[in-house]
């Protein structure tokens, strides 16, 4: 029977979902996660814990583990384990995107350079140190604005500035949001220019280096700072289908700059009164529980789909039902403690909630 390597970040939201697409395959599933698992229902040979941070180590501890139990396909869930995703499936000699394109993907400013240096529209850009003297930096950026991390996902220490004092402001915070990560802090950052427009995201796959568009998501509320939190998702998208193609033909020519060629992409853009603007592409797919959104075929979720096709490069990807469909996520306005939710009762007896 094959195998899967899932590679599960003890913290993502995704590991039932994936879990449960690997059960309706009827593969084969290995579990690695940065901490020991103690996922019942399975095998304990059939789990695996690997440093992320270690690429050559939990390259050789993987090999080490395919002597008795064959890998036929490595799927990375979220942005943290995408590089050693490939790291993995490059030692294995199974089909992946580079390690090179993988990190270039997940580092904002190399993302930008390449974007640059293949004519991909993207927004300007500045890297900057956290060292700098700020009153000078400040005077010297270009508003509005938006301060941002080097890494980190799901928009954690992206802010919008539109005068020096709030970008003062917005780089002590971000100071403070990278002081709180892992190893040994980060002192670099991007300011970008703002894009004003709307925002859509495109959720695709790629197979020797072409992409087949999967579902493109409207934004409808506003996404205009000074954070960027994410509310509704809805699809199939509203906009023109020139317009949308348009985007699909931006997303394949950002991915081509990153070198990415195989497996899921996730991208963010925005519609600018010129034309779509890339803001990040990555080798994943969407993230949180936004992926319910999609079915395909006759039924497969996205997490089937991401499986079937790492294991079967000559899968014919099915196209998504046609349904519309819509997520809401709740922004959080304050620092407290969520004591209930109301109405969910209510919510749930309304014709075409599903949950």
């Amino acid at each position: 029977m094959l195998r899967v390597l899932l590679l599960l970040p003890t913290t993502t939201y995704r590991t039932e979902a994936f879990l449960s697409a690997a059960h309706q395959l009827e593969v084969d599933v290995t579990v690695a996660s940065e901490h020991p698992n103690t996922l019942e229902h399975l095998n304990p040979s059939a789990l695996l814990t690997l440093d992320f941070q270690d690429l050559p180590g939990a390259a050789a501890r993987v090999m080490e583990f395919s002597r008795d139990w064959p890998i036929d396909a490595v799927v990375p869930v979220d942005s943290q384990v995408v590089v050693v995703a490939a790291t993995i499936a490059e030692a294995l000699g199974l089909r992946h995107n580079s390690v090179q394109s993988a990190a270039a993907a997940e580092d904002k400013h190399l993302m930008r350079q390449l974007f640059e240096q293949a004519g991909v529209s993207s927004p300007r850009y500045r890297l900057c140190c956290l060292d700098e003297d700020r009153a000078d930096l400040a005077a010297r950026v270009e508003y509005p604005c938006v301060v941002k991390p080097l890494s980190l996902a799901a928009s954690q220490g992206v802010m919008r500035a539109d005068d020096p004092d709030q970008f003062a402001a917005r780089v002590e915070r971000l100071e403070a949001i990278l002081a709180c990560q892992d190893g040994e802090p980060v002192r670099e950052f991007l300011v970008e220019q703002y894009v004003d427009g709307r925002e859509v995201a495109l959720e695709g796959i790629l197979t020797g280096g072409t992409l087949q568009v999967l579902a493109l998501f409207d934004k409808p509320d506003a996404l205009d700072g000074p954070f960027f939190e994410e509310t509704i998702y809805l699809t199939p998208s509203g906009l023109a289908d020139d317009v949308q193609q348009g985007i699909a033909r931006l997303v394949q020519q950002a991915a081509s700059a990153l070198g990415l060629t195989d497996g899921p992409v996730h991208a963010e853009l925005r519609l600018a009164t010129d034309g779509p603007v890339v803001l990040e592409v990555h080798g994943r797919s969407i993230g949180g529980l936004c992926s319910r959104l999609l079915t395909f075929g006759s039924g497969l979720s996205l997490e089937e789909l991401i499986i079937r096709h790492a294991l079967d490069e000559e899968f014919q990807l099915p196209e998504r039902q046609s349904q519309a469909a819509g997520v809401m996520m709740i922004p959080v306005p304050r620092a407290g403690r969520l004591i209930e939710s109301r109405g969910l009762d209510e919510a749930k007896a309304l014709s075409g909630i599903e949950e």
